[in-house]
């Protein structure tokens, strides 16, 4: 394993200071990167110092530091997990031959397209959430959302490095794009539409990284598969700052439900829908906490694509990306003669079909997805059922709210009722965050800098980042 070599421009610990070609071509993207950082990264804070964590090695049990550091002055940088000399491929047609370390000739293409698409959601969601600082509900959640931002902006890194590293011409390229596209633009928008979504508010944000990033994850732990080492050593390094992408999330949620417990049984207020009550408690009622839900679960799903894919199917056939937690599978791992279950849509119904796994691998990577959802939503709910706040929160059936695949603009409500000869709109419309509902949020949005103190709708966090005490001022805002 390459020790990290902190001295550098660009740190990493993949002997950088060896290869001059690729270190001039890194070197001289680097000025596009933090042109577009300081264009497209968090408005109004590059001066302030902020308590971010940055990666110092690749051992899980001490890979991080904790220091005060300007955004613009963060240490971006190339980290790969440690490699296994004696690592197989796990799947498809080449199970069980060495990985390869350079790109297989005859894969070239589908190598960089699933690099470039993956390259492509990291500046995103930070365009996404640029306007976010404004309105932080805390120090503490301040300081998250940079945390977040610095490493997705390394993630890009990630992916360039492996552009520029194994794609030559081809991969500068990619990269320079990379930094062209723009969030939401209608020219040069984003590849995937999930990114091309706003995040006008926290509880979007909150919703964002539980949802959207989660779905990270599963594309990264099928990168993690791959035949092509340096991908899978990339993306395993890359899941372990994503975990906390996903905690801001579902702990962001949690506490969001937690203060309007709290102050629902204040007020003794037993009718989770009396809304219009809940609300003038400046906190966020449940039902409209729900329609957030509904909607960022249903444009995250959309993420994983149609359910049948020749794309995915030849990306698993050639060994380049595999399935959730492949390695722990029991079958062939070639997927010849195995079928999976599918829902499709036939009629007034919705049915479960088996068909060829290997044409179906969005669909079950889709359900590895929505399960884990299903686990964090569980987790919300034991703060309400602790709470005696009788309301239950729950993800929509999965064709509800879909624009890509089988339930593409079917009309299907969140129980998995499909409402045949009913306009898709008329549906899913009351199920989704009304404008109301979304001035009403907007309406919350008031910045808190005071270190210890939170916006009402948002209860404190139970133990604050590297166990610092909770009045700690994790962003110093004038450096």
């Amino acid at each position: 394993m390459e020790l990290i070599d902190y001295d550098a421009q660009i740190p990493n610990n993949v002997a950088l200071a060896s290869d001059d070609r690729l270190k001039r071509a890194l070197e001289q993207w680097h000025p596009g990167y933090l042109n577009w950082w300081n264009q497209m990264g968090p408005m109004g804070f590059n001066d302030s110092e902020v308590y971010l964590r940055t990666a110092t090695g690749v051992d899980p049990k001490g890979w991080a530091q904790f220091q005060y550091v300007k955004m613009p002055e963060y240490r971006w940088g190339i980290f790969l997990a440690p490699g296994d000399p004696e690592r197989k491929i796990g799947f498809g047609e080449h199970f069980g031959e060495p990985v390869w370390q350079e790109v297989p000739g005859e894969y070239r293409a589908m190598l960089r397209r699933l690099l470039v698409v993956q390259g492509d959601t990291e500046p995103a969601s930070v365009e996404q959430q640029r306007h976010l600082g404004a309105t932080a509900p805390s120090l503490y959640d301040l300081r998250n959302l940079f945390q977040v931002n610095v490493e997705e902006g390394r993630h890009l890194w990630a992916m360039v490095y492996l552009l520029q590293r194994y794609f030559g011409r081809d991969g500068r390229e990619e990269a320079e794009a990379l930094l062209t596209r723009r969030s939401g633009d209608d020219d040069r928008p984003r590849m995937l539409g999930a990114f091309n979504e706003e995040t006008p508010d926290w509880l979007s944000f909150f919703m964002f990284t539980f949802f959207t990033d989660r779905d990270g994850k599963y594309q990264l732990e099928a990168l993690a598969q791959s035949g092509f080492d340096p991908l899978a050593r990339t993306t395993r390094f890359m899941l372990t700052e994503e975990a906390h992408h996903m905690f801001v999330g579902e702990s962001g949620i949690g506490r969001v439900i937690e203060a309007t417990a709290t102050a629902m049984i204040a007020a003794h207020i037993d009718d989770p829908t009396d809304v219009e009550r809940i609300r003038s408690l400046n906190v966020i009622d449940l039902p409209t906490l729900q329609r957030y839900l509904n909607f960022h679960f249903s444009v995250s799903l959309d993420l994983f694509g149609a359910e049948a894919s020749s794309n995915a199917a030849n990306a698993f056939a050639a060994g380049l990306k595999g399935r959730f937690n492949e390695h722990k599978i029991d079958d062939d791992h070639r997927l010849t003669n195995s079928t999976y279950p599918v829902l499709r849509l036939e009629e007034t119904d919705i049915v479960n079909r088996n068909e060829p796994a290997l044409s179906v691998l969005n669909a079950r990577l889709r359900d590895d997805y929505a399960n884990d959802c299903t686990n964090g939503v569980k987790r919300w709910n034991k703060i309400l059922e602790k709470a005696g706040v009788d309301y239950r929160l729950s993800l929509p059936h999965v064709g509800f709210h879909r624009q890509v695949g089988e339930f593409q603009m079917a009309p299907i409500d969140p129980s998995g009722q499909v409402h045949k000869g009913v306009a898709f709109h008329d549906i899913v419309e009351g199920h989704l965050p009304s404008s109301d509902d979304r001035a009403f949020i907007t309406s919350l949005m008031q910045p808190i800098y005071e270190p210890g103190s939170y916006a009402s709708w948002i209860a404190p966090p139970k133990v604050a980042i590297d166990n610092k005490p909770g009045d700690f001022e994790f962003v110093r805002l004038h450096g």
